[in-house]
């Protein structure tokens, strides 16, 4: 089997290139995430991957998929699973199908698993699965065996709320737009993915009723404190076609709170590949001065590796490349406008699942993610 490096399975804090070999298997790894998730892994200092799974690329080489990588590895595609070998496995699978291939396979419990699908993303006791957001859940992170890799959108539009909602002043309806890169509808071609239509246009989709919807609203409320005030919840509304909104559809393990944080959110197509962009319109009970409301912000994320306050206007080039998530608030009296950004395919997927490894293993949290924008 072609492996990344000569390591040969050395065991943790034995390898020769860092302190550290984690050995990593990648399941699903011809797709979007599979291949930048290869591009990290090759350059980590203290990675070993063991093997890329792809049963309909098996024997081919990576770099005759993944293109961008051709002089950086010699490894190939393989249709075997050797869980044994590994100390870490990816699910780059589409969602859905994570759930379905535990249910057909056994991976020994020594191994950690990082799911990037949204299948066991919100908290049930049906799972042992933690919920992968480092600025809010980094303690369960570096303890945890399984691993639900957030959402891209969820992701991005978090970041721009999770200040507000641990200071308890998520109290009335939040409006969200954000327009995402072609590469978040996946590698498979479709109709809204099409060069040809997707150029110089621009659309709406899933209205107030994307999936994300579930794990942001999951993520807001378990930060709300108890003493926080009444939130208003809005009056579900009725989808033309006759289908409910995510409000709706709110986990029962929240029901019985005074009300509850929900999110009216409108996801757009952009007509560039890559990144996310979000604004978000908050309304507080009273106005606050905009200087506290930076410093709530500044020291909400003082700690965190790869989230910062900036106080200029945002532009979607400072994030792009890179596993950053950059983060702006505008106030208008009692109007607090979020500015949030990520790349999708980094911060919002296969970047903060090395974040999350890296946290796993007790690395810095930044290794392997030293990345350089793409700002011009």
């Amino acid at each position: 089997m072609n492996t990344q490096n000569n390591n040969q399975h050395l065991p943790l804090g034995e390898a020769g290139r860092g302190s550290v070999s984690i050995r990593v298997g990648i399941l699903g790894a011809a797709g979007y995430t599979g291949g930048e998730l290869i591009r990290l892994l090759i350059n980590h200092p203290d990675v070993e991957i063991v093997f890329a799974n792809s049963e309909s690329n098996a024997g081919n080489k990576v770099c005759d998929v993944h293109e961008g990588l051709i002089g950086e590895t010699e490894l190939e595609f393989t249709s075997e699973m050797p869980f044994s070998d590994v100390d870490v496995v990816f699910f780059c699978f589409g969602h859905g199908k994570s759930e379905a291939f535990l249910k057909e396979h056994s991976i020994p419990e020594s191994v950690k698993i990082i799911d990037m699908a949204q299948d066991f993303r919100i908290a049930a006791p049906t799972h042992d699965y933690v919920y992968g957001l480092p600025e809010t859940h980094r303690e369960a992170i570096s303890k945890c065996q399984h691993l639900a890799n957030p959402g891209c959108f969820a992701t991005c539009i978090q970041l721009g709320l999770l200040p507000l909602a641990k200071a308890g002043l998520l109290t009335h309806d939040i409006a969200v737009n954000a327009i995402t890169g072609s590469t978040g509808a996946g590698q498979k071609p479709a109709a809204t993915t099409h060069f040809s239509w997707r150029d110089n246009n621009f659309s709406f989709y899933k209205l107030f009723s994307h999936q994300h919807l579930h794990e942001i609203c999951q993520t807001l409320n378990e930060l709300k404190p108890e003493e926080a005030p009444h939130v208003t919840t809005p009056t579900p509304l009725q989808l033309p076609q006759g289908g409910e909104t995510a409000h709706n559809d709110i986990p029962s393990h929240w029901e019985g709170q005074d009300g509850v944080i929900t999110v009216d959110f409108i996801p757009y197509r952009g007509d560039f590949p890559r990144g996310i962009f979000c604004t978000e319109v908050v309304t507080l009970d009273k106005a606050i001065n905009k200087d506290e409301l930076i410093k709530l912000y500044k020291d909400f994320y003082a700690d965190a590796a790869m989230t910062h306050y900036c106080d200029k206007a945002l532009d979607l080039k400072q994030v792009v490349n890179t596993s950053k998530g950059l983060v702006h608030i505008d106030v208008f009296g009692r109007k607090v406008v979020v500015t949030s950004m990520i790349d999708n395919l980094l911060k919002g997927a296969v970047g903060q699942a090395v974040q999350n490894m890296n946290i796993m293993f007790g690395l810095d949290e930044r290794a392997g993610l030293r990345l350089k924008a793409s700002a011009f």
